[in-house]
């Protein structure tokens, strides 16, 4: 303890340094999340139900269309679809980042980074350059044989489940490279000794030890497909419309806020649900908080 002496010579312990209490230290925090996220989704949930008229018939009219639930339906379908080719692509693509070596792992980090921090306009609008009738893909498979006519790969939910792979990729390599980087190569050279072949390897160790990453980009992904606007504006068409869409087009088109609040709400909902999905998942994975 540290001490000091006084005017008469005593000595006398230092005074204790106050500290804060409370949530003085977190106010501004607080305060940020009202303003910034509680009051726009309060705002929302209230011109959902009172506008045009007060009720929940903006929600009934949703449920009860045919037209909005395909919408609904095309947009879980593309977010599953991303969802489950990023996965497929992104696992090997992370675990060969992690047995490369660092300098070759290196580059291939620049060129994730550099792709995701591409502006995301110009890089829609270079995948309908490629995409369309007479762009590079098209005539690369016409040149191989492999097609005798172009094929329709825009304004289709093709080129939307292409266009938005492509942008997602970077966000479900990156938590599967943290979690595979960790796993102890020993694991799985122990594996093998026991007499497990490859797939065995794969199935019953690699990928179980994977999980919390593999579950961590899935749902990162699957939400942020849920949302997308520009890349299903661009290379989508009218008649594959998506819930985000759905919605600046109820906003700005229509001006209906009843509405739009009223999808916008549902989007969210399901947002929440499958967090809170996930949130319960890993805890039961990992009860100790180990």
């Amino acid at each position: 303890m540290s001490t000091y002496s006084d005017a008469s010579g005593a000595i006398a312990p230092l005074p204790k340094a106050r500290r804060a209490t409370g949530f003085g230290g977190v106010l501004p925090a607080l305060a940020f999340v009202a303003i910034f996220f509680i009051a726009p989704v309060a705002v929302l949930l209230l011109r959902s139900v009172l506008e045009p008229v007060p009720g929940l018939g903006n929600y009934a009219q949703l449920i009860g269309s045919t037209t909005y639930l395909k919408i609904f339906a095309n947009t879980f379908i593309v977010s599953g679809l991303v969802t489950a080719i990023s996965l497929l692509i992104g696992f090997p693509v992370a675990w060969a980042l992690a047995i490369m070596p660092g300098r070759l792992t290196s580059v291939i980090f620049a060129i994730l980074l550099l792709s995701m921090w591409t502006n995301l306009l110009a890089r829609t609008y270079a995948w309908m350059v490629l995409l369309q009738r007479t762009g590079l893909i098209n005539k690369m498979l016409i040149g191989m044989g492999l097609i005798d006519k172009p094929l329709a790969l825009v304004n289709n939910l093709t080129g939307v489940t292409i266009g938005m792979t492509y942008i997602m990729l970077p966000f479900i390599i990156l938590p599967l490279y943290g979690v595979i980087r960790k796993i102890d190569p020993s694991t799985l050279q122990a594996a093998a000794l026991c007499g497990a072949n490859r797939w065995q390897c794969l199935t019953r160790v690699l990928l179980p030890l994977a999980m919390p990453g593999m579950a961590a980009g899935a749902l990162m992904v699957f939400v942020m497909s849920l949302g997308y606007f520009v890349t299903p504006s661009l290379l989508g068409g009218t008649a594959n419309m998506m819930l985000a869409e759905l919605i600046a087009q109820f906003v700005q088109s229509l001006v209906n806020w009843g509405m739009g609040g009223a999808a916008a709400l549902v989007l969210l909902v399901v947002t929440l649900a499958l967090y809170a999905v996930q949130l319960r998942f890993v805890v039961s994975q990992n009860p100790g908080g180990r």
